[in-house]
């Protein structure tokens, strides 16, 4: 499979989701959309990057965007982070790891003293043409959103 590359058309792709949905990247045209990667439900960098995400949505409408977040996680794992996070977006499962490598976000990771594969926390957006015109990698959570958030600011002006 080939991964997207910057300025290029996101390929078609469909997802089950929380809130029993299935995400469909043609139902998203006509909307920005921030498509975040994050390693594990319920821990705490991807908990403070969800409620980061979750405290900034009506900043997020207000400019016509959609926020996904994406990881191996199962549906019924997101579903239970995303009632306790009281999360306002929907939670994309994805275990066959479909989405990770089209984004190329698998990376091997060193997680104490071993090599691991994972999600690299990385961040995407998509305009609303469908096109990848942004990507942050190895994402730092603190001011994260913010960032995001400017990027959108500035396709407006």
């Amino acid at each position: 499979m080939t991964t997207v590359k910057l300025g290029e058309f996101v390929p078609p792709f469909e997802g089950a989701a929380t809130g029993n949905t299935t995400i469909k990247s043609a139902d998203l045209l006509g909307k920005n959309v921030v498509l975040y990667f994050y390693p594990k439900d319920n821990t705490p960098g991807c908990t403070q990057e969800g409620q980061a995400f979750r405290d900034h949505i009506t900043d997020f409408e207000t400019l016509n965007t959609v926020i996904l977040g994406v990881s191996r996680d199962s549906v019924k794992m997101h579903e239970g982070f995303k009632c306790k996070q009281a999360f306002p977006f929907e939670l994309i499962s994805d275990p066959d790891e479909t989405l990770c490598n089209l984004f190329d976000v698998i990376k091997m990771k060193s997680m104490y003293g071993k090599q691991v594969r994972g999600i690299e926390r990385s961040t995407f957006l998509i305009d609303t043409e469908g096109r990848l015109i942004r990507e942050w990698r190895k994402v730092k959570v603190k001011g994260h959103v913010e960032a995001v958030l400017d990027a959108i600011n500035q396709l407006k002006a």
